[in-house]
């Protein structure tokens, strides 16, 4: 962790004339009766991307961005000012904005400390772990590889991108901490035409390490198929049906459900302050029994994994619900300490010009002992979902609508035909009541996720085992 941090102050701190030991003077102005708690987030952050559609390379970006934000918390106010200048004077006038606002504590700091956690992926920088021309090659390759899958693929559009994220974390509770935080992408997006219905299809990865990793055992073919496959699987397609009905949610993306009908409910800013569906429940049954719910932001590579989280707290694995009775929520400082709990290390922001709030990680629900084939054969005429698009949820309530991008209907116990626009309708709360078969198949995402809370967006990985949920309204467009 000490390398880290040297790297972190050699790329953050250094080029303004900085040290470490500089950010006591900060402290110093930050602290004193009326505040209870301070940090500075700094960050760097060096992200491309790359978009080839119709055989041309039609975007080729590349960006710098960097800043410190510093936050003041006195009971449940903020102050907040951030400035994209690292040093010394704008250091202080931003203290000097954000304990203006922030005011009524009784608080004090501490020495800063080192503070250490496991690292969860490489620090290097995934930007350059690839030449520029091979990029440009691996996007035509996946484009000729798409199209000569089938006549019917009219449209290909394949993006490539990588950012290296440095931070730099202190708090008056004398955390002292660091992160270099990789993260690739490859996307693949396929559009089918056959006797003029057009139709579409999506696939893509990534995780935190560098575009090498990213490429090996030809996922990126893998990706091109999976595309080419969807489109074609909804070329078949008939209207969905509409109304009450028993559905199997298939394994790994699937978990996009999950994650927005009950994950959100469950961070710890909307039960403090009893907006949410699951405040005060702690304790009680809110699931089927089997039902485990977590959140693991430790997984090795992961999109969702972090190190640390951006309050320098050490990620760990929160168990949520736990064979279907709610076990606790996702928390970073400042509302643990209002909660009088203690923080889950799922303080995330979108970047250092944002406060943090209580966000996912990685969130999936655990393996059961069905087999997957058994769940299909045990239903007698229902929907078979396997691929989403966008939802909605309202956290007060926990209710959802979710559009199904690949669905096929049960009869009979066999997955028969596919059918297209697909809306799952319910409750996050109700619908976990409802689930009758847990798969023993939990498969997590292939590293797609991006989580909107507030304005800000985060990576997140999401996963499930096949699920049977019985009587779920599906809203369909066959008459």
């Amino acid at each position: 962790m000490n390398s880290l941090i040297a790297q972190a102050e050699s790329r953050l701190l250094s080029p303004g004339g900085l040290a470490t030991g500089d950010l006591d003077r900060v402290f110093t102005q930050l602290m004193g009766p009326a505040i209870d708690a301070a940090d500075l987030y700094f960050q760097h952050s060096r992200s491309e991307a790359w978009v080839l559609e119709e055989g041309i390379v039609k975007d080729g970006s590349h960006s710098i961005e960097q800043g410190v934000g510093v936050r003041a918390i006195s009971g449940e106010k903020t102050g907040f000012a951030y400035s994209d200048e690292i040093v010394l004077p704008q250091l202080l006038e931003a203290s000097k904005a954000a304990r203006a606002i922030a005011h009524g504590g009784n608080g004090a700091g501490k020495p800063l400390a080192l503070h250490g956690a496991k690292s969860l992926y490489p620090a290097i920088d995934p930007v350059d772990s690839l030449p520029n021309p091979d990029k440009i090659a691996v996007l035509r390759e996946v484009d000729a590889y798409a199209r000569a899958r089938d006549p019917r693929v009219k449209q290909v559009i394949v993006s490539l991108n990588a950012t290296l994220d440095t931070v730099l974390i202190a708090a008056s509770d004398g955390t002292l901490a660091a992160d270099v935080r990789p993260l690739v992408r490859l996307s693949v997006q396929v559009i089918v035409e056959q006797s003029g219905r057009r139709e579409q299809g999506y696939a893509g990865g990534g995780g935190r390490y560098g575009y090498r990793e990213l490429l090996e055992n030809g996922r990126a073919m893998a990706f091109a198929d999976e595309a080419v496959r969807q489109a074609l699987v909804n070329l078949d397609a008939v209207d969905a049906p509409a109304g009450t009905m028993t559905v199997v949610l298939g394994p790994g993306w699937p978990g996009v459900l999950l994650h927005e009908a009950i994950g959100h409910g469950l961070e710890g800013d909307f039960n403090r302050k009893g907006s949410s569906a699951f405040a005060g429940r702690i304790g009680q049954r809110v699931a089927a029994p089997g039902v485990t719910v977590v959140d693991d932001g430790t997984l090795p590579g992961r999109r969702g994994s972090l190190s640390i989280d951006d309050e320098g707290t050490p990620t760990e694995c929160t168990t949520l619900i736990e064979d279907g009775i709610l076990k606790g929520y996702m928390q970073d400082k400042l509302n643990a300490r209002l909660m009088g709990m203690a923080p889950t290390g799922n303080g995330r922001r979108e970047s250092f010009a944002q406060l943090p709030m209580p966000r996912m990680t990685n969130t999936y629900m655990l393996a059961g002992q069905h087999d997957p084939q058994d769940i299909i054969r045990s239903v007698k005429k229902g929907l078979y979902a396997v691929n989403f698009g966008g939802g909605q949820v309202d956290i007060t309530n926990g209710k959802f609508v979710f559009s199904a991008s690949e669905a096929y209907l049960i009869e009979d116990g066999k997955v028969t035909a596919p059918v297209k626009g697909a809306t799952l309708i319910g409750s996050g709360p109700d619908v976990l009541t409802r689930v009758s078969m847990i798969g023993n198949d939990l498969a997590l995402d292939e590293g797609i996720g991006v989580c909107g809370k507030d304005g800000q967006s985060v990576p997140v990985g999401v996963g499930q085992p096949t699920l049977r949920v019985e009587s779920m309204t599906v809203g369909g467009t066959a008459s």
